[in-house]
């Protein structure tokens, strides 16, 4: 069991490392690269943003825009990748007004290619110095406009379709949404970002990343000069950022409290047990900050309570199908939707949660349970005096039906129980049923 404890501990790390943020994908620059004269140049700072904007991305972004001035950098990237806020509107409407009066030019690249920027997020297109994004990315479900002091919040004509729907890279481009010209490809790495970057003036001072030079053959090109320097969440903060997605969240939710009923019904307090704290504790600060149904949540503890009645006996019974409804409807109904975002949990992730609850409870659960039985009176006394039907010989021992499961089992006396013949439970010894035969019991039996 330790091993299974040390298995579930593993799977919950996998799902934290598949769900972390993503990361800069750039097939022309490894984030330190540069070309001649950048030592003369001034860096460019890259600050990955990835997931529903939370207040650690939200507090991430404002310290990016403080390091970038303070670190002498010429322009700050935030290479964002977002369907929704969790955070409030005036949180939004703050860091709307931290982007517009950042004292470095600020720019946003939706990147890369299939990145999305929906809700709230999407407004800081608006208040950005230089706008770009990927080849296959879109941006939209923007919602009503926020009005930041000193900031204004308008995409023009492009604003109304904004608003209720997103649109992708051409039908942006050609509606104004972008605030530098770009290409028809649009921005499709990271360093083509940069070098859009190059020419920007603010304050009169003008933004310098890349340099035009000649061939050997003679063709005119451009390369980059300024450094790019990567940042991203350190691993805490990655941590409490990835548990507050929603699939994440859910799953941890489901497996936490299914350790910790499994760790009720066995004797002390082992891995399972810390293992499951763990994940619920994870699972809660999740739940803490995305938009949950609070009815939602109790269906699911409900359904815990539910399956726990028939664990204690070892057999699944109705109120395991019971269980299965409440966490099917619990799942479904779980998150409220975000402006442009769907949290509910994807197909294959809620096949994974109400399957592997079904899977757990109806075969591996009451199995596992009766192994780690280590007294006879816990939770089986019903069982005894109880008639049973031999499955197989008990000669001295084999399988019989008591109720509706298969017990090993052991006959007391010298006299074999053939397939077939009932028997009657006279005691419990750890997880084998000691057995006699309803008739001929005291008889010797003689080979």
């Amino acid at each position: 069991m330790r091993r299974l404890a040390l298995a579930l501990l593993g799977a919950s790390a996998c799902l934290a490392v598949l769900g972390s943020p993503a990361q800069a994908q750039d097939d022309d620059s490894d984030g330190d690269d540069s070309g001649p004269g950048a030592a003369d140049v001034a860096p460019v700072d890259v600050q990955q943003v990835s997931g529903l904007m939370d207040e650690i991305l939200v507090t991430e972004i404002r310290d990016a825009v403080r390091r970038a001035d303070e670190d002498g950098s010429q322009a700050l990237i935030l290479q964002i990748n977002s369907r929704g806020a969790v955070v409030g509107r005036d949180t939004m409407k703050e860091l709307l007004e931290d982007v517009a009066d950042a004292p470095v030019p600020v720019a946003i690249w939706v990147g890369p290619s299939g990145a999305r920027l929906y809700g709230t997020p999407a407004q800081l297109l608006a208040v950005a110095d230089v706008t770009g994004m990927a080849p296959g990315a879109r941006v939209g479900e923007i919602g009503t406009p926020l009005s930041p002091g000193g900031a204004t919040v308008d995409f023009g004509e492009a604003e109304s379709r904004l608003r209720e729907g997103s649109m992708g890279l051409t039908e942006a481009r050609e509606l104004g949404v972008f605030k530098q010209r770009i290409s028809d490809e649009g921005v499709p790495t990271l360093r083509s970002m940069v070098n859009a970057l190059d020419g920007y003036e603010e304050n009169g001072v003008t933004v310098e990343t890349t340099e035009e030079s000649v061939s050997d053959d003679g063709t005119p090109q451009r390369n980059t000069t300024a450094t790019v320097r990567l940042s991203k969440l350190g691993l805490l903060q990655q941590l409490f950022h990835t548990v507050a997605s929603p699939a994440v969240t859910y799953l941890l939710f489901l497996v936490g409290l299914s350790l910790l009923v499994f760790e009720f019904f066995t004797a002390g307090v082992g891995i399972a047990g810390v293992v499951g704290a763990v994940c619920t504790f994870l699972a809660c600060t999740g739940l803490a900050v995305l938009p949950v149904r609070p009815f939602a949540v109790a269906m699911l503890v409900a359904a815990m309570v539910a399956f726990a009645v028939d664990v204690q006996v070892g057999i699944p019974r109705f109120w395991t199908g019971v269980g299965l409804v409440l966490v099917a409807l619990g799942s479904w109904l779980l998150y409220e939707p975000l402006p442009g975002a769907t949290l509910r949990p994807s197909w294959i992730t809620l096949l994974a949660g109400i399957g592997g609850m079904a899977l757990a409870y109806i075969v591996g659960m009451p199995s596992m349970v009766r192994t780690r039985f280590a007294t006879p009176t816990i939770g089986r006394e019903w069982m005894l005096d109880e008639l049973g039907t031999v499955v197989r010989t008990v000669d001295p021992e084999g399988i019989v039906l008591v109720g509706e499961g298969q017990w090993r089992a052991r006959t007391n006396r010298a006299t074999p129980v053939s397939a077939g013949e009932q028997v009657r439970v006279v005691g419990i010894d750890g997880v084998t049923l000691e057995v006699e035969p309803l008739e001929g019991a005291a008889r010797e039996h003689r080979r």
